[in-house]
């Protein structure tokens, strides 16, 4: 005969810092490293709980629950869900939250700033000739203006580097102490493409450095540092580094990824809530770019899931990017 078990509200847990720490040599740059999914500091840390737990969803009325549910997974950032009622939820105030901030609503915004040829031209960088020289060219056959300039008035690209990140704010940073392999895990291979940021690399733990070729996306920038709990901080980086650095990041392999297209937020919600009572994860979050939602599950603690941490390898890590047709 079965009986229901009532729900307790507290439980004992073991954090990811438990698990056995992973070494690679190549975590390492200057005179700080990278801290693996398994060394994460106790701020960062994601619980599993070997106890009983309540419910995420602060509405649920229930004070039962099934003694067969496991109340180790599904795990909704942070949270665990007694039943598909709740974990829905549960998804939709992430996407509540995902949807307040206008943000990620476009691409950054760019009329207003100066426009690169004028900012170097004041700059002393280029003379009035070679200005207009690129310019006839860009209205004629098109293209960007930075690359005209070295290609046909012979400026120099580090010049052209140093202007862009004058013109969006935001440091020259370089592709040193780069690790294609553990930056090809940070986001999903759309994410990257579509907003053309390039993950750098991971110092002192805290701070994720990507970069950009020619144009910030402050959207992608938000969403990349609330899924990995880092602080992420955005550079332009010189054109030919950052082509070889994509290149060799798009020859590792990714985060398996399956990509949905479907008619609204209240289906994304509905099929979000469908994969986390299906796959069960032990860590997940969910965050909004542009019109897509990014998925992110941790199926095993040994995956490193959970805020602060970024994946070390590809198993027991599976991504979703939910594009909604109409949004909220």
């Amino acid at each position: 005969m079965l009986f229901l078990g009532k729900r307790s509200t507290t439980g004992q847990g073991i954090g990811l810092s438990q698990l056995p720490a992973m070494q690679d040599s190549e975590l390492s740059w200057g005179e700080v490293s990278y801290r693996p999914s398994g060394e994460v500091t106790p701020e960062t840390e994601v619980e599993i709980t070997t106890g009983r737990r309540g419910c995420g969803n602060p509405q649920c009325a229930s004070s039962w629950t099934a003694p067969w549910r496991s109340r180790k997974r599904p795990i909704f950032e942070g949270q665990w869900g007694c039943g598909g009622r709740c974990v829905l939820e549960m998804v939709r105030t992430s996407m509540r939250r995902e949807s307040s901030d206008g943000i990620l609503d476009a691409p950054t915004q760019h009329r207003h700033r100066v426009p690169l040829g004028l900012l170097m031209h004041s700059q002393g960088w280029l003379t009035h000739p070679q200005l207009q020289k690129a310019l006839e060219i860009q209205k004629e056959r098109g293209g960007r203006i930075g690359e005209i300039l070295v290609a046909e008035c012979g400026v120099d690209s580090d010049l052209i580097t140093r202007g862009l990140g004058m013109q969006w704010s935001r440091p020259v940073l370089s592709a040193g102490g780069f690790s294609p392999r553990l930056m090809a895990l940070v986001a999903p291979r759309p994410f990257l493409a579509q907003s053309g940021l390039l993950p750098l690399r991971v110092a002192g733990s805290s701070i994720l450095y990507v970069g950009f070729e020619d144009r910030l996306d402050a959207s992608s920038v938000l969403a990349l540092e609330r899924m990995s709990g880092l602080k992420v901080e955005s550079g332009v980086v010189k054109t030919g580094e950052y082509e070889e650095a994509k290149a060799a990041l798009l020859e590792n392999a990714a985060v398996d990824l399956k990509e949905e297209i479907l008619g609204d937020v209240d289906a994304v919600a509905a099929r979000v809530t469908a994969v986390l009572e299906q796959k069960q994860p032990v860590a997940s979050k969910l965050v909004r770019f542009h019109r897509h939602y990014w998925l992110r599950l941790w199926l095993e603690a040994k995956a490193g899931g959970g805020q602060g941490v970024l994946p070390v390898h590809a198993e027991d890590v599976f991504d979703y990017v939910f594009t909604a047709g109409r949004l909220a």
